[in-house]
């Protein structure tokens, strides 16, 4: 049987809207074998990228039916390569392709198009996050588009339960201005790799819930206390909803048993997980940063304290994520549940301009730095 042609164009809004909508809940996101999250984006397919300076979606075409989409933007972050330690970055996400017309190119087809867009607006470096084990989507990337394994950060995953979390008293909690959070990211953070040059800008965000610091109680906020930690909060809930699909029959017996049990003796401590089976949201935190021998600690405290907000402020949060670098020491300290968690996402890379590919092996073989400023408009 044979098939027109493939055409790849841009995203209209007033004439693919809904029909990427549909094509959008007929495509599962992540390995078909594990655990995989139902993204419900409320009606605007490019709402994950819209908060982005520049973006772009692209749909593939094949005799008129909507086969595949792709989405893409792009911003000036640190990269630590000579002489220059900026670098415009194009970041790919959202590649779908629909389940019968895989295996036919159109998956690179979109990625290739999408780089030309890159490299017509100056981009340096594409780079993309996947599951390590997503082994389709590592063989599409390395293998035949000739990306390079870059970073594997850490997500820690942590259900929002009614059960307040205790705070240890010795630690004083204080939320910072925009001006004062912006100030100190650009002092200690923005040496880590791919940190956004305009963060003024995402503190800014309306998505952008607030940053907080905390520091050991009798001392002064400041560089002048002993410890210090701070991170940021971002409503990802506002933009799009999830839904948890091909869950293990294990994970929903003990989410209706603890829920059970919890009503019938609620003095048990039990923690109950959830219902992540209707569509929820969730808070997102970002920029988290320590120093002096408590900041484990009292990275700790902040992410309680977070867990707390969401849970008296927010009707349908039920997650809180945090993504760190894989070797950044405050991921021992972020509350997280290792059944819901991904110890080791992927990063890959490619250069797109000749002169950035002597530079991209020493960005990809050099030690991962502690901390990684992971981008909430990117999540």
């Amino acid at each position: 049987m044979g098939y027109g042609e493939l055409i790849v164009r841009s995203y209209d809004a007033q004439n693919d809207r809904a029909r990427v909508e549909d094509f959008e809940r007929r495509c599962e996101v992540g390995p078909a074998k594990r655990v995989f999250l139902f993204t419900d984006t409320l009606g605007d397919p490019i709402c994950r990228i819209r908060n982005s300076p520049i973006y772009k979606m692209l749909v593939a075409e094949l005799d008129s039916q909507l086969v595949g989409v792709i989405q893409g933007s792009i911003k000036l972050v640190t990269v630590h390569r000579p002489p220059n330690d900026l670098a415009k970055v194009g970041y790919i996400l959202g590649l779908r392709v629909a389940p019968l017309y895989r295996r036919r190119r159109i998956g690179s087809n979109l990625v290739i198009k999408l780089e030309e867009w890159f490299i017509a607006n100056d981009v340096d470096y594409a780079y993309m996050a996947t599951e390590k084990d997503n082994e389709a989507s590592v063989k599409l990337f390395v293998d035949k588009l000739g990306y390079a394994k870059f970073q594997t950060p850490t997500i820690l995953v942590n259900p929002v339960s009614h059960r307040r979390s205790r705070i240890s008293s010795n630690v004083e909690l204080a939320k910072l201005k925009i001006e004062e959070a912006e100030s100190i990211y650009r002092k200690f953070m923005s040496s880590t790799q791919f940190f956004p040059i305009d963060i003024g800008n995402i503190l800014r965000n309306k998505l952008s819930l607030g940053t907080w610091a905390a520091y050991p109680r009798g001392e002064s906020w400041g560089e002048v206390a002993s410890s210090w930690a701070m991170l940021s909060v971002w409503n990802s809930g506002e933009l799009f909803k999830l839904r948890l699909g091909n869950a293990p029959l294990s994970c929903l017996m003990y989410t209706k048993s603890s829920r059970f049990i919890q009503k019938l003796f609620p003095c048990f401590k039990l923690p109950g997980i959830p219902d992540f089976f209707h569509p929820f949201g969730f808070y997102f935190i970002y920029g988290v940063y320590g120093k002096g021998p408590l900041s484990g600690k009292l990275v700790r405290a902040l992410c309680q304290f977070v867990h707390n907000m969401a849970s008296s402020k927010s009707k349908d949060c039920k997650v809180i994520v945090t993504e760190v670098g894989g070797s950044d020491t405050s991921r021992l300290h972020i509350p997280h549940w290792k059944l819901l968690s991904c110890p080791e996402d992927l990063w890959c890379i490619k250069a797109l301009k000749n002169e950035e590919r002597d530079n991209l092996h020493e960005l990809t073989k050099a030690p991962p730095t502690r901390t990684l400023f992971v981008d909430p408009r990117e999540v």
